[in-house]
């Protein structure tokens, strides 16, 4: 009887313990992930040998004002 007793005792402790920890774990938030704020707008170019449109901060200039998406381009140009 004293085992019976003893094992309800430790059922009872264990669901109050589960219960207590499942609360605890829905009352907290998941951490908010802060999204990174857009970047600002760029002036485009378009590279007139294979016509793919970057930005003016990558392109390679040419000598005759030209915006290249390459080295080989910009050679193959004649730049």
């Amino acid at each position: 009887m004293k085992y019976l007793v003893l094992f309800a005792v430790l059922a009872v402790a264990y669901l109050w313990w589960r219960n207590a920890r499942l609360e605890r774990k829905a009352a907290k938030p998941p951490p908010a992930q802060a999204a990174a704020p857009p970047g600002q707008p760029q002036d485009m170019v378009e590279c007139p040998v294979c016509l793919v449109h970057l930005p003016r901060a990558d392109a390679l200039a040419g000598p005759d004002g030209s915006h290249y998406c390459s080295q080989e381009h910009r050679r193959a140009a004649g730049g």
